[in-house]
């Protein structure tokens, strides 16, 4: 995951487009992509959301509104969005932007299809609120 991969396109343009909540990433191969921010709260790379190894993905609910409030630059190979409901520990790599952004259309039939099997909903009032002392299962 940290390095990259040689054959991966670097990114040319990363445009947010705040009004619509859409990231626009083109890259040096010619391909451009245009990924909600809601579809990429919902696939973070991170741990909190991966879970711990396959299977053990959290799913992510009620994030239809979500914003990216910024966007940091990490080194020449990833971003870090900070999401309005708080979430900043993902790293989008180049690649995994490169990967999610091929795959967008099927992902997101995944993550509704996954919605509907758990009874999710991408609204937040339909959501309940996480209990407290969230995290990943770490036990302090």
């Amino acid at each position: 995951m940290a390095g990259l991969d040689q054959n991966t396109p670097t990114p040319t343009g990363i445009t947010l487009h705040r009004a619509s909540r859409i990231l626009e990433i083109s890259f040096d191969d010619g391909s451009t992509f245009r990924l909600p921010f809601e579809f990429l709260r919902v696939y973070s790379p991170s741990a909190e959301v991966r879970g711990h190894g396959p299977g053990q993905e959290v799913l992510q609910q009620g994030k239809r509104d979500v914003d990216i409030l910024g966007l940091e630059p990490v080194g020449n190979y990833a971003v870090k969005p900070a999401f309005s409901d708080g979430h900043d520990s993902g790293l989008y790599s180049w690649d995994y932007l490169y990967d999610i952004g091929r795959r967008h259309e099927a992902l997101w039939q995944e993550y509704l299809a996954r919605l509907t099997r758990e009874d999710g909903s991408r609204d937040p009032a339909d959501v309940p609120p996480p209990p407290p002392e969230g995290g990943c299962g770490h036990h302090h």
